[in-house]
C-alpha cells in the first residue's frame, strides 16, 4: 500500500471530535476522496447535495485562471481496512479509492479535478485539510449545517470596501445586486422574500430582482450619490436604502397596504421610483442633518395615511409614467419641508 507521507501536521479537538489539519498536494487528494450524497447514498456521513455542472466549469475556469483556494477543505476518513497511521511526528495517509469522504469542498475538489486534467502541474499545489475519521451521519451533518447555515457567506461587493483597488469594472452592478439581494434575505427588510429571483416559481415574489438592480446600479458608481456623500461601503448604502423603504411600509401598514396589490411600492415602476427619489432628493437632505435614521426620513416626508399612493391611480400608464407619477407623489411630500417664503432671510 502506498501512502501519503505528512510530516507536519496539527492534532486538536473541535466541539467533540478528533480532527488533524495539514497541507496536501492537490494530485494526492484527488485519486482518494469520494461523495457521499445525501438520499441517495445510504451510508454513514452522507450530507451533501447533488453536484451542479455549472458551478464546477466556474471552479475550473477559476483555478486555470491561476488561483487557489485559501479556505480548508474537510473529509471524513472512512477506510476501515486501511486506516490513517500516525508515526511519531508523521502521519502516513493510504491511497486507497474512495477513502476519503467530502464534508466540505465538493465543488471545489470536483473543478480542481477537471482542471487538473487540463492542467497537471496544478496537482503540485497545495489545499490546507481538516481531516475527521469515521464521522456518523449526525456528527457529518452538523458540521455540514454549521458551514452552510451558520457561516452565512458576506456579500460579495464586500471585497470592494476593504480592498478598493481591486475594484473590476462592473463593480457597482455586483454592489447592487448585493443589496437587492440582502433586502430579500434580512428579516428586518421591507422587502424580505418579496424580490423575484431568477427561476422562482410563479407567483413568488412581487418586484423582480432584475428591475431593483437596474434602479439601484446608477447610483453605486464612482459618480454616484452613495459615494458622493461618502457613503462607501455596503452597510451604509443598504442602511439607507433600507430605512427608507421601512418608513414607506410604516405608513402602508398602518392601513394593512404594504404587502398588497395595491401598493405601488410592491411593483417594479414604484420602487424603481421610490429608489430614484431617495438617491436624487431625500439623500442630500438627510446628508444635510447628518442622519438617515427612519425618524429624520418620516420627518422629511410625512406621509399622510389621507393621501397615500395606490396603484389605481397608476391604471392604464406605461412603465415610464408610472415612475414619474410616484417620483412626484414623494417629491410633493417632500416639498413641505421647504420653508415659505416669508422665512427665507435676504
Amino acid at each position: 500500500m502506498n501512502y501519503t507521507v505528512i510530516n507536519n501536521y496539527i492534532t486538536t479537538k473541535l466541539g467533540d471530535i478528533d480532527v488533524k489539519i495539514f497541507l496536501m498536494k492537490v494530485k494526492d487528494l484527488l485519486p482518494i476522496y469520494y461523495v457521499a450524497v445525501r438520499g441517495r447514498d445510504n451510508i454513514p456521513g452522507a450530507v451533501q447535495r447533488v453536484l451542479s455542472k455549472r458551478r464546477i466549469s466556474s471552479i475550473k475556469s477559476f483555478i486555470l485562471d491561476g488561483n487557489m483556494f485559501f479556505n480548508t477543505f474537510i473529509l471524513n476518513w472512512v477506510e476501515k481496512n486501511y486506516p490513517i497511521v500516525v508515526d511519531g511526528d508523521v502521519l502516513r495517509i493510504p491511497q486507497v479509492s474512495a477513502g476519503a469522504q467530502v464534508i466540505d469542498g465538493q465543488h471545489r475538489l470536483e473543478g480542481l479535478k477537471q482542471a487538473y486534467e487540463e492542467k497537471p502541474e496544478i496537482g503540485e499545489q497545495e489545499i490546507i485539510v481538516l481531516l475527521a475519521q469515521n464521522l456518523t451521519t449526525p456528527e457529518a451533518a452538523r458540521i455540514f449545517l454549521n458551514i452552510n447555515t451558520e457561516q452565512k457567506p458576506v456579500p460579495s461587493s464586500l471585497v470592494y470596501d476593504l480592498f478598493g483597488e481591486v475594484k473590476e469594472k462592473n463593480f457597482y452592478i455586483v454592489r447592487a445586486t448585493d443589496i437587492a439581494n440582502h433586502l430579500h434575505e434580512d428579516m428586518d427588510s421591507p422587502y424580505y422574500q418579496c424580490i423575484k429571483l431568477p427561476g422562482s416559481a410563479q407567483g413568488v415574489g412581487k418586484v423582480d430582482l432584475s428591475a431593483m438592480v437596474n434602479a439601484i446600479k446608477q447610483f453605486t458608481t464612482d459618480q454616484g450619490v452613495f459615494n458622493e456623500y461618502n457613503l462607501r461601503d455596503f452597510e451604509s448604502q443598504y442602511k439607507v436604502i433600507c430605512n427608507f423603504f421601512n418608513v414607506l411600509r410604516s405608513f402602508y401598514e398602518k392601513e394593512g397596504m404594504w404587502l398588497k396589490s395595491g401598493n405601488p411600492f410592491m411593483a417594479n415602476s414604484g420602487c424603481y421610483a421610490g429608489i430614484d427619489f431617495l438617491c436624487k432628493d431625500l439623500i442630500p437632505k438627510c446628508a444635510e442633518r447628518k442622519s438617515f435614521e427612519q425618524t429624520t426620513i418620516r420627518s422629511l416626508i410625512p406621509l399622510d395615511r389621507t393621501d397615500l399612493i395606490y396603484k389605481e391611480e397608476l391604471k392604464n400608464k406605461q412603465g415610464k409614467e408610472q415612475r414619474n407619477i410616484v417620483y412626484q407623489y414623494l417629491k410633493s411630500a417632500l416639498l413641505k419641508d421647504v420653508p415659505a417664503q416669508n422665512e427665507y432671510k435676504f
